[in-house]
């Protein structure tokens, strides 16, 4: 009788009877256990002269909106710009491709910027970096800024606070300190330009207020309405009657000062919105008559 055949025995490796997996076997079915062997990279450190550079390249970028806010004021003041533009914002506008404000922005910067080296006791290593960073301190004396800019410091935890930091600090110190404001609609007061770019050619002015704000005015002029701060406004004290004069000498200036104008008439008006009285004289009557006369402008009453 035949025996059945006997089955083949299977091929076995050395391998198979090894515990030790293969080295790619282990790293695809035991990533856990997989190490992996990093070379260390000494860093070298700075030597004098690179922290000297660092150092100096550092201050350079702090500076930036400082030294940009110094050079505006050059240039605006000496009217540098004239040769090319009629105003230094179109200037702005056309050379730095600014907005109306954002050089103005600047320039109070660096005065802040200024007051905050010179006032500063504590962190005062620590500036601002920018510009944006401290324009909520333009809404505080000059005295308080270098006060609330440390309070500001030591919330962001001695590093350089931000916008919101700085606003925030500010808001308090302004409820601390606030101020009623007593201003009344139609009340005549006098523009106090003082340090702020913004009224520049606007102090001594005088303007009707048209809005009651928490800390400020918003005040009509014969050229426009302005929102001015408290402390840069100066009630003349005068009776109602005497308010609502204002009132119509203010809308007859502004309706022909709104027309093209030769600069002499340009001039002549702008003379009478500082005048430090309640009423015209005769010969400035006169004159704006006939301006309104020549304008289409003239108020029946």
């Amino acid at each position: 009788m035949n025996k059945p055949p006997r089955k083949p025995n299977k091929a076995t490796s050395a391998a198979s009877s090894d515990d030790t997996l293969p080295d790619n076997q282990d790293l695809e079915e035991n990533p856990a256990t997989a190490t992996i062997t990093v070379s260390a990279v000494e860093v070298p450190e700075l030597t004098e002269e690179e922290q000297c550079d660092r150092l100096h390249l550092e201050r350079k970028v702090e500076r930036a909106f400082f030294e940009a806010g110094k050079a505006l004021t050059e240039l605006r003041d000496r009217r540098l710009y004239r040769s090319t533009h009629k105003t230094f914002e179109e200037y702005c506008r056309e050379r730095f491709g600014f907005s109306r404000r954002q050089p103005y922005h600047l320039i109070e910067a660096a005065v802040i910027f200024d007051n905050l080296v010179e006032k500063c006791e504590r962190n005062v290593h620590i500036l601002p970096t920018n510009e944006w960073q401290i324009r909520p301190l333009s809404k505080l004396d000059a005295d308080i800024q270098p006060e609330a800019w440390e309070q500001a410091v030591e919330s962001a935890n001695g590093k350089v606070p931000s916008h919101r930091i700085v606003k925030d600090v500010v808001q308090r110190i302004m409820e601390r300190t606030q101020v009623p404001n007593t201003y009344q609609l139609g009340e005549v007061c006098q523009i106090l330009a003082k340090d702020n770019p913004e009224l520049r050619g606007k102090g001594g002015c005088w303007g009707i207020v048209s809005q009651v704000n928490d800390f400020s005015c918003t005040v009509k002029l014969w050229d426009g309405e302005y929102t001015v701060g408290l402390r840069h406004l100066k009630s003349y004290n005068y009776l109602p009657a005497e308010c609502e004069q204002m009132q119509v000498i203010c809308d007859r200036i502004s309706r022909v000062y709104s027309s093209s104008l030769e600069e002499s008439v340009q001039k002549f008006l702008e003379s009478l919105g500082k005048l430090n009285r309640a009423y015209l004289t005769a010969l400035e009557e006169k004159f704006l008559r006939v301006l309104e006369s020549e304008h289409g402008s003239e108020i029946i009453r």
